[in-house]
């Protein structure tokens, strides 16, 4: 296929999963979460998108990654549809679809792309800077394959070490294959976990650029972390009339023999640990509160339900998680361990 041919406004957030929170005619609700901006009705095809997201240049086929995943949400919504309308159980094939689909989402979003640049850099930051301003070139040979001049090096040495580490932008490849690989490997803690439709009558939930929310356990500090495996929960809004809340098995698997706790996890494939909720207020505050604190810079909704949608929300945050441990390390352009610099084998800051 031509190039000129190639579809080039991507979303990574599916306008078929999003028109589950807009009107007839797809028009959907829009709050950044900049206090300066005001809120703004759009369409679905407008949101959540960037151009030319999922393009492989390289590729016969640029945008053949885009057909791909278009093909995957499809079934994934036609999966969550059928959930919205009381369809539970549902086969464990279409349990596996529909957890990967929600794992992908999770680590789709722009955020995610500027997290892993950011560690990138800071990565490279650090590993420059402990091998010492002399040893660049070596650095430069292993790793860009060429002997730099001194003026390189130089350069080089000054946009490694600078605050946040050089600027580092990986390919759309690289991008879409930590993705997919992520996502096959979080799939299972989605996929073993109980399910809870909940369903609402006249309470709304609000969605976001980053609908898929890992709940801490109460007892957790914050400093902590929480992931797929350890989470207390994960919610995910199918729609403004009903949330998906998948639960920790651990409760109902602790301190029992391991041919129970076989028994069990099958059980929890088949579904039968899997129920349809009444929503009450507490649940529709317990998704919205999710969304809202999960978000990294917009809040979508029912042009409706604005009501549901606080005054105050947290900053914008564009990224999913800090690397800033080498932030404050002090750069002098001595090796950080001994013998760490052929040229200068003593001269280093950790003994």
């Amino acid at each position: 296929m031509a190039k000129g041919n190639t579809a080039k406004l991507h979303h990574y957030v599916p306008q078929g999963y999003l028109r589950g929170f807009a009107t007839d005619q797809n028009r959907i609700g829009v709050r950044p979460l900049d206090q300066n901006r005001k809120s703004f009705i759009s369409n679905t095809r407008n949101i959540a998108a960037q151009s030319h997201f999922h393009t492989l240049n390289d590729a016969l086929e640029p945008d053949g990654f885009e057909k791909n995943l278009s093909e995957l949400e499809g079934q994934a919504i036609g999966i969550i549809r059928r959930l919205i309308n009381g369809e539970l159980p549902i086969s464990e094939e279409d349990r596996y679809a529909l957890s990967y689909f929600i794992a992908l989402q999770s680590v789709r979003g722009p955020e995610t792309r500027r997290t892993i640049d950011q560690l990138q850099a800071h990565m490279v930051r650090a590993e420059v800077d402990m091998g010492g301003r002399a040893n660049v070139p070596r650095w430069v040979k292993k790793h860009l394959g060429f002997e730099p001049t001194e003026e390189q090096a130089e350069r080089i040495w000054e946009e490694a070490t600078q605050p946040g580490g050089p600027p580092i932008k990986l390919s759309n490849r690289q991008q879409i294959e930590h993705m997919v690989n992520t996502a096959q490997e979080i799939t299972q803690y989605i996929f073993m976990r109980p399910w809870s439709v909940v369903q609402f009558k006249r309470r709304a939930l609000l969605t976001s650029d980053a609908p898929v929310t890992l709940v801490p356990h109460e007892d957790e500090e914050p400093w902590m972390g929480v992931g797929f495996q350890t989470a207390w929960g994960i919610t995910f809004p199918l729609s403004r009339r009903c949330g998906l809340l998948m639960s920790d098995p651990m409760p109902m698997i602790r301190d029992f023999d391991e041919e129970y706790v076989d028994r069990l996890r099958q059980g929890i494939i088949e579904g039968k640990a899997d129920r349809i909720q009444a929503g009450s207020a507490v649940l529709e505050r317990f998704f919205n509160h999710n969304i809202i604190y999960n978000a990294r810079e917009y809040i979508y909704f029912h042009p409706d339900d604005e009501a549901f949608v606080p005054d105050e929300l947290p900053e914008p945050e564009l990224t999913s998680m800090k690397a800033d441990i080498f932030s404050d390390w002090e750069f002098d352009g001595t090796p950080v361990f001994k013998n760490a610099s052929a040229s200068n084998p003593d001269h280093s800051r950790i003994e």
